[in-house]
């Protein structure tokens, strides 16, 4: 069952909004007007049940890589979306489908970055991103409806970064699991599988609100990581290339 996701009202006014649903994956696809069309639609869709189908077969085969919290090791000729997830899974210290949603972010982002004239690509999975700019973008920060920042804070980030992936994570927002309760746990890196195994790794760290600092440094000790922001309760911490702004 795929939830409701009224933060996609706020994506930007001058891009074209697009739906794409196959299986879990649940893309909002925001792009440059007069690009989408039935060929680019099938074209997406049949690469992501492509991949899709791979992580499927490899599951079959080696069930442990979707139940394993921890990294593991996959055979040299696993396909390269099972490849990409573990090594995100093993740079961050999570399980590999941790990575799972931003792989699929960048695929989609990727595939439409190819088309001429589409340089402008935000391409949303559940919350985590794949975005591809000329211009500085400014993503807001959800952390619950009872969250004092929910609403007020944003992140500015300069075009410098992209394309890159801003993924977020949560032990108390949506039905992930998570080992933490952080409100929300946002990383921005140049891999958008690795931001949401990072996402996923510094939530986890989350106890109390006085552990934000702590698990904004560790996300930002993880090599290519470029930004991190925390929330835990009225408790935040964030470094890194991101600039944070009221809304």
């Amino acid at each position: 069952m795929i939830e409701e996701r009224s933060y996609r009202l706020l994506f930007p006014s001058e891009l074209e909004q697009h739906m794409l649903v196959v299986g879990e994956t649940d893309l909002a696809i925001c792009l440059p007007k007069n690009i989408w069309n039935e060929a680019v639609e099938k074209g997406l869709r049949d690469k992501i049940i492509e991949h899709r189908q791979y992580l499927q077969d490899f599951i079959v085969e080696y069930p442990q890589f979707a139940a394993s919290h921890q990294p593991l090791e996959v055979p040299l000729a696993a396909p390269p979306v099972v490849q990409k997830m573990a090594a995100a899974a093993k740079a961050a210290g999570v399980g590999p489908m941790a990575a799972v949603a931003g792989y699929f972010s960048q695929l989609a982002g990727e595939y439409l970055n190819r088309l001429p004239g589409c340089s402008e690509i935000i391409a949303e999975n559940g919350g985590d991103i794949f975005i591809a700019s000329t211009q500085e973008r400014i993503i807001g920060v959800y952390a619950g409806k009872e969250n004092p920042f929910t609403g007020k804070i944003a992140v500015r980030l300069a075009a410098e970064l992209f394309p890159c992936g801003v993924c977020t994570s949560s032990g108390t927002v949506g039905s992930s699991f998570s080992y933490g309760v952080a409100d929300a746990a946002m990383i921005v890196a140049p891999d958008t599988a690795l931001a949401d195994a990072v996402a996923t790794a510094a939530a986890n760290l989350v106890k109390d609100g006085d552990c934000v600092a702590a698990a904004c440094n560790y996300a930002m000790s993880i090599p290519t990581v470029q930004a991190a922001l925390i929330v835990c309760g009225d408790q935040l911490a964030a470094a890194g290339q991101l600039e944070l702004v009221q809304i």
